[in-house]
């Protein structure tokens, strides 16, 4: 696991509102709590190698994160929301050498494919049930992604 993928499940952990996560495989050790004040973050990791580091540089990014949505929700309340019906691994077209199902000035209809959901294995095709253009895309592809977390911002008009 690198330093990128830690930075990732915290920001997820962040998002999702969960209290406490526990994270253990072969060499490392991650614990991230959340409180309502404060996030801390511990990572032990066994490995003679540098486990300062890691515990440093995720901590700068957990003070950003609670930031960023609250601004962007009031510019964006005359649009409709798609949002996700599972938990799971959001993907932006079906294989890696095919194109994009949507893209920002998109135009969709009910029933269109926006994106697949991965969850156990299962690759869930998420078809859209409104039509309008999309405005936003409001997660990264090949992100982790909870019940009900909005996906994409879609004007009606």
């Amino acid at each position: 696991m690198d330093l990128k993928d830690i930075q990732n499940l915290i920001k997820f952990v962040a998002k999702s509102g969960a209290n406490e996560v526990k994270l253990e495989m072969e060499d490392v050790k991650i614990t991230i709590k959340t409180g309502a004040e404060k996030t801390e973050t511990t990572i032990v990791h066994q490995a003679p190698t540098a486990p300062v580091q890691l515990a440093q540089a995720p901590a700068q990014d957990i003070s950003a994160v609670p930031v960023q949505p609250a601004a962007a929700v009031n510019e964006d309340d005359k649009y409709l929301t798609i949002k996700s019906p599972i938990i799971g691994t959001f993907y932006r077209r079906p294989s890696p050498d095919k194109p994009i199902f949507v893209e920002v000035g998109s135009t969709i209809n009910e029933g269109d494919t926006v994106c697949i959901i991965e969850a156990m294995k299962l690759f869930n095709e998420i078809e859209s049930e409104i039509s309008g253009k999309i405005v936003k895309i409001l997660v990264d592809d090949s992100s982790p992604v909870e019940f009900d977390q909005p996906l994409f911002l879609v004007d009606p008009s």
